[in-house]
């Protein structure tokens, strides 16, 4: 095999390149050197983008492993790295590469979490030498390559028709890949032939009224954890609680609701779903487990495997349901795959298709898609591939009956369990299509980002982006566009031919949309020639932004702002203007809506099938169309007129690194909870909202504001159960008081000198980007010299949920970055023992923050959102039993008054860089002594030799 895999390999870390010929020793080259040899001859790599970026050669390409690991195994998980590939091939381990040039000792050694000690204090043994990895993707290459040959592949069927086209459109691995794989007997089967169809069920009768007992929880809880289990009263007190939500409604709009902060380790997610099998069994309903992160789907769903035994008898019962813009779309995927896509880009469409054949749900969005394979294409418009833009016809689609999204919306109705996330669950509670597809029994997991997503969900912005979107959803393609998407005109035709009302209201629509931004609407605003009355007001919104915004933001080139208040007498006219425009369109589309109703409670001769599946289909997205062109009229309604108290408005203008892209009125609701409680939580019948940080505090006022539950009648159960760790022995807060803000190489010093320290296993949280940047562009080459990886949010080439596998399958690397790292990552063990903030998370004090600020308290709000932050930051570090490690805070100014986010009993100490250092390294000589071993090919522990 080696013969037919005559390429050289290459890897590069930040401390080194490597190169070698299959069965030659790899030398250490230059970046000069790398970049001449890449043009030569095709390169075996790994991540591709990612040596590029070390390279500083973007246009680099060769023979990428991930690619071809995706062709040939499908929907399966694989962390991008030498190891990763080691585990998921089952590569023979350990394996030993030569080197030459300067590099480590040749010897792949097994890898520790934490760096084994001499007595001397010395590092005893080394991870991986970089020299072996030329080596190990010659391996892992040949590996694949022979996996075409087997008879017992399992992903063999569409692999030949695949690589038929892959060939076509020149994807290096082609020509190997042909010489292995053989023409199979028979025609393979078309992917969107292969799909399987949904078929319509009986609607599902509404849910019997039962009572769960404290005790049948209690059992059904044994059940799942299994005999021989910890037993954990806190949980166990949990389960009893939360059967509470599910008894019988009292009163209309006053569901059971329950508060109930689990802290960490009490084992919440078996807690609610014990009670929730038990009644969805019993009373044969529907209980939706919301989420805010898909970190915690993807638990959610490895946990409710316990429930159900069979793999069938699970996927009927429990359904993960994501917004539409997560799943595969299969009418673009076929137009990618029949010429729609070109380059590249066509050759991921063929790798997705490869996916869709066996995914489990079609979910590109932290499913069963390996997240990295979309990075490989960086300019190849994945977002082309799902309906990100509302360009569904629903049933007048062809592939309509084996669509992955109707696929999810339809098991969902007849599941016990379905797994969504906090936004969706308020989408379909809000406005959902059927009234059976609307929650009724609710979990709310991760509750503290209830509040920010309440907020999202009922917020309106009238921008420039929105206005547009709206226009193309109304007239389709105009000028170069193109795209599938068509016009009202175009999806509803026969309407417009044949009825007479309808088309009239067709045709109104159109010419009114005429007034909303087209193509070529932002180079106008800037040239000062708007087009339209929404485009004058843009441009009017535009120089009052400019003119009045002190946030200080314009030289560092962020948004700006500022407030709805005191304006000028132009931008007023505007307003009334574009208010008309916007009246003028809302008409037309109410007028075809009531139509499309009687159309299709009447239907005449001429509806046949196919036009009643357009009409439908248009009617799915007219609805919320229509509310947001009144929720548009309501806010310029607003302009020149008196405030009203439940909102917050302003103007604002989007930018990124001074490049303007948006603009527009906003307007959010003072307390989201308000809307939430209407929409959502009094229609249900019981709530449950749970977190480890619910209170972030002493006090429930708090929680109780944010959820939305002091706008109920009926007063919510509370429940806590701390968490069972003993914080005062397993961490340890470092409050750092030496490190002075501003001093950006400082700052880097400090991340740089406590991550060597600790010998890697660092997660760093930032506030800003540019500072998260500036830090990583100073140490990683220096870290990396010492055998420590280093990524970064915002800097590597991946997605975060790669980034973090990485992170977490790799105990001597760190990751660096910004909010979305703060809470939802689950890394217990030797691969997260320090996490590193660069100062107090204040809340950014923008127009909104000033508002809600005065509303809540001035500087109690302030602290409210600080100690969350805190709370969350602090509990990625101590996630079971057995984990150690430290919280460092790079903050003199620490405000004694927020330490009250850390859970009682955690030591705190103040104290000098140079002493967090000691504390970082004698943490970890502690912890190598104790005997945890990790093994780098099974990930499991043992016992150190």
């Amino acid at each position: 095999m080696i013969a037919s895999l005559n390429f050289p390999a290459l890897h590069a870390s930040h401390s080194a390149i490597w190169f070698a010929h299959p069965g030659e020793p790899a030398v250490r080259i230059s970046k000069g050197e790398a970049i001449s040899r890449a043009a030569e001859t095709p390169l075996i790599m790994l991540n591709a983008p990612l040596v590029a970026q070390r390279l500083g050669y973007p246009e680099l390409s060769g023979l990428d492993l991930l690619e071809l690991f995706a062709f040939i195994h499908p929907a399966q998980f694989m962390v991008p790295t030498p190891m990763g590939l080691v585990r998921a091939l089952k590569l023979p381990f350990p394996f030993r590469g030569e080197g030459r040039g300067g590099g480590h000792a040749p010897e792949l050694a097994l890898q520790s979490p934490l760096p084994t000690l001499s007595p001397e204090g010395e590092r005893a043994d080394s991870p991986l030498p970089e020299s072996a990895i030329p080596a190990l993707l010659h391996a892992a290459a040949e590996a694949l390559i022979a996996t075409l040959e087997r008879p017992d592949w399992p992903q063999r069927e569409g692999a030949w028709t695949g690589l038929q086209a892959l060939a076509r459109l020149r994807w290096p691995w082609a020509g190997v890949a042909s010489k292995a794989l053989k023409q199979p007997e028979k025609a393979e089967r078309w992917l969107f032939s292969r799909l399987p169809e949904w078929e319509e069920q009986q609607p599902r009768p509404q849910p019997r009224q039962i009572t769960l007992a404290e005790a049948d929880a209690e059992a059904q809880l044994e059940a799942l954890t299994g005999t021989g289990a910890e037993r954990r009263e806190g949980q166990r007190q949990f389960a009893r609680t939360a059967a509470h939500i599910f008894a019988p409604r009292e009163k209309r709009q006053e569901p059971h609701m329950l508060l109930a902060e689990a802290g960490t380790g009490i084992g919440k997610t078996l807690g609610y779903l014990a009670p929730a099998s038990l009644w969805s069994h019993g009373a044969g309903g529907t209980v939706w487990i919301s989420t805010y992160t898909k970190a915690l789907q993807r638990q959610l769903s490895r946990e409710t495997e316990r429930i159900y035994g069979s793999e069938a008898d699970f996927r009927k019962r429990v359904v993960i349901r994501k917004g539409r813009e997560n799943y595969l779309c299969l009418l673009n995927l076929e137009d990618a795959l029949q010429g729609g896509f070109q380059n590249r880009a066509a050759v991921l469409a063929q790798l997705v298709a490869r996916w869709a054949a066996y995914s489990r749900d079609g979910d590109m969005i932290g499913g069963d898609l390996p997240g990295w394979l979309t990075t490989l294409f960086r300019r190849a418009g994945v977002t082309a591939l799902t309906d990100r833009r509302g360009e569904c016809v629903y049933a007048g689609c062809p592939h309509y009956r084996k669509c992955f999204i109707e696929h999810a919306a339809r098991s969902s109705q007849n599941a016990d369990l379905v797994i969504a996330n906090h936004a969706l669950v308020m989408v379909n509670a809000a406005r959902a299509r059927e009234q059976q597809g609307r929650p009724t029994r609710i979990i709310f997991d991760e509750g503290h980002h209830l509040h920010d997503a309440a907020d999202s969900m009922f917020a309106v912005a009238l921008t420039g982006q929105e206005t547009v979107e709206m226009r193309r959803w109304v007239m389709g393609p105009e000028g170069k566009s193109r795209g599938r998407r068509r016009g009202l005109a175009a999806r509803l035709s026969d309407v417009a031919s044949y009825d007479e009302l309808g088309g009239r209201a067709i045709e109104a629509a159109r010419i009114a949309a005429e007034a909303l931004p087209g193509e070529g609407w932002l180079a106008r605003i800037r040239e000062g020639a708007p087009s339209g009355e929404i485009e004058q007001l843009l441009a009017a919104i535009r120089g009052t932004v400019y003119a009045r915004d002190e946030s200080g933001a314009e030289d560092a080139g962020y948004g700006l702002e500022t407030e709805l208040a005191e304006l000028d007498g132009p931008l007023i006219a505007a307003a009334l203007d574009a208010a008309r425009a916007i009246d003028a369109l809302h008409g037309p589309l109410v007028a075809l809506g009531r139509r499309l109703e009687v159309l299709t409670e009447d239907p005449p001769d001429w509806l046949d099938g196919q036009a009643r599946a357009r009409i439908e289909g248009a009617l799915a997205s007219l609805g919320w169309r229509i509310d947001l062109l009144a929720a548009w009229a309501a806010l310029l309604g607003r302009i020149g007129g008196p405030t009203d108290p439940d909102f917050v408005d302003w103007l604002a203008l989007d930018r990124v690194e001074g490049r303007e892209y948006d603009m527009g009125l906003h307007r959010r609701w003072l307390d989201p909870g308000k809307p939430l409680a209407e929409a959502v939580i009094k229609p249900a019948h019981g709530v449950l909202v749970t977190s480890a940080t619910l209170k972030a505090g002493e006090d429930w006022g708090p929680a109780l504001t944010r959820t939305g539950a002091v706008h109920l009648e009926k007063t919510p159960e509370l429940f806590e159960a701390r968490s069972p760790f003993d914080y005062a022995t397993q961490a340890e807060v470092l409050i750092v008081t030496d490190v002075r803000k501003g001093d950006m190489a400082g700052l880097a010093g400090a991340y740089g000198r406590l991550i060597e320290a600790a010998g890697g296993g660092a997660l760093g949280l930032f506030t800003a980007i540019k500072r998260l940047r500036a830090v990583h562009g100073r140490i990683a080459d220096r870290l990396a010299q010492s055998g420590l990886p280093l990524y970064a949010q915002h800097v590597d080439p991946m997605e975060t949920g790669t980034l973090v596998d990485i992170f977490r399958d790799d105990p001597r690397a760190s990751l660096l970055g910004t909010d979305s790292l703060r809470d939802g990552v689950d890394v217990p063990g030797d691969s997260l023992r320090l996490v590193i903030m660069e100062g107090v998370p204040w809340p950014k004090p923008d127009i909104l923050h000033r508002a809600r600020r005065a509303a809540g308290g001035g500087t109690k709000y302030d602290d409210m959102i600080i100690r969350a932050r805190l709370a969350q930051a602090f509990g990625r570090l101590i996630r079971r039993a057995d984990d150690r490690g430290r919280f460092v805070m790079l903050s003199s100014a620490f405000p004694s008054r927020l330490l009250s986010a850390f859970p009682p009993g955690t030591p705190v100490r103040r104290v000098t860089l140079s002493e967090a250092l000691q504390a970082v390294q004698s943490g970890v000589s502690a912890q190598a002594n104790q005997g945890a071993r990790f093994d780098p090919v099974t990930g499991s522990g043992g016992e150190m030799q």
